[in-house]
């Protein structure tokens, strides 16, 4: 439980009693165990001079075990309240608790209400900053599940563009998409698969419904899985039938920002010098106002995470961190283009894991 003794250690060095940990991706992290509580409480207790617990929902327990989780866990009931097993738990490590580390920008008003009632004169200071300091450097197997979740991203992006037809919905290709990656043995995909065509390229985030496809348009993928817990994130789009001058000019803009970026990346760069390396060329072919968003977002167990990739972030990147790279143009009135890949930083430069080509793949209409 190697992540457990960091947090250990951290509190140690601040002189922290106890870290509390809430969000289902940090307890993952820390644990093993995978699940969504919903309203039922689960967390990770640490503490600076006892052994550590987690508390989950009583029918989960046999589950968290079964992980390798090594120390207690405790179960509670439905009925129970789950705060009081916490309570009771922790008098039996009989060790001072005069402070608590949380998860500021996850934990409820109601549930840091709660700590507060049973944890009495407790003062609470933040963990957030230092999980995010433990979850950005990749470990080998780490990086190793990225890479498989990428893979099969891949193949899911091979297996949209197969299926692309006119007159087929962007839900009729969609569910190619999943039905291919469950028969991969995918559990469940990062987030919504977007498949967008025609003028719905244009919204970044745009929902896939019944437009049909049709000749002329281009079509939009963006879409990710989950392996081992580790999330990919892939964007590419494609033409369905010969793309107009104005489509082909978005589209090699943008390609030409996105692998300007990526040959940026590299330790002691700063993220901020990626975003600009990507909005400078989309800027100077007169699309600047087209490119709405951030550059990338960290990626890992969440499939956005931290750091954030913007023109203002001054984080030195360093070997092990992985993000996405996913400039865009978006023009309602003629088409709207992402390209994304989900790069690692090298010891001497970048590794890029999403591996689609990204040459305008035109597919015959």
């Amino acid at each position: 439980m190697k992540k457990v003794n960091e947090i250990q250690h951290f509190l140690q060095e601040q002189q922290v009693d106890a870290a509390f940990i809430t969000t289902p991706d940090n307890v993952f992290y820390l644990s093993g165990f995978a699940s969504e509580p919903h309203e039922r409480l689960l967390g990770v207790m640490v503490f600076k001079e006892a052994e550590p617990f987690v508390i989950c929902p009583l029918m989960e327990v046999p589950d968290v075990k079964a992980v390798g989780w090594s120390y207690e866990v405790v179960g509670h009931e439905d009925t129970e309240d789950a705060w009081e097993v916490v309570l009771s738990t922790v008098k039996k490590r009989e060790v001072p608790l005069n402070s608590i580390a949380i998860e500021k920008s996850h934990l409820t008003v109601e549930r840091l209400e709660r700590m507060d009632e049973i944890f009495d004169k407790v003062q609470f200071t933040n963990l957030d900053d230092q999980l995010n300091r433990m979850r950005v450097i990749k470990d080998e197997e780490e990086l190793n599940n990225l890479r498989k979740a990428a893979e099969l991203a891949d193949y899911a992006v091979e297996v949209g563009c197969r299926e692309i037809a006119e007159g087929k919905t962007e839900l009729e290709i969609l569910m190619a998409i999943e039905f291919e990656m469950k028969k991969k043995g995918v559990q469940k995909m990062a987030f919504d698969t977007m498949v967008l065509s025609g003028p719905k390229t244009a919204s970044p985030h745009g929902i896939p419904g019944d437009r049909k496809v049709q000749k002329g348009d281009f079509i939009l993928f963006d879409l990710g899985v989950v392996y081992n817990g580790y999330c990919s994130d892939i964007t590419r789009t494609v033409a369905f039938g010969e793309p107009s001058d104005e489509q082909r000019k978005i589209y090699e803009t943008v390609k030409l920002a996105e692998q300007t970026a990526v040959d940026k990346v590299r330790p002691g760069i700063q993220a901020k010098e990626l975003d600009k390396a990507a909005r400078d060329v989309i800027s100077d072919a007169g699309y600047g106002e087209y490119f709405t968003h951030r550059l990338g977002h960290g990626l890992g167990i969440s499939v956005h995470e931290y750091p954030s990739v913007t023109g203002t972030n001054d984080l030195v990147l360093e070997e092990g961190m992985v993000f996405t790279i996913e400039p865009g143009i978006y023009n309602p009135d003629v088409t709207g283009v992402r390209i994304e890949d989900d790069v690692v930083v090298t010891a001497d430069g970048v590794e890029v894991l999403t591996k689609f080509p990204k040459e305008l793949k035109i597919i015959e209409a």
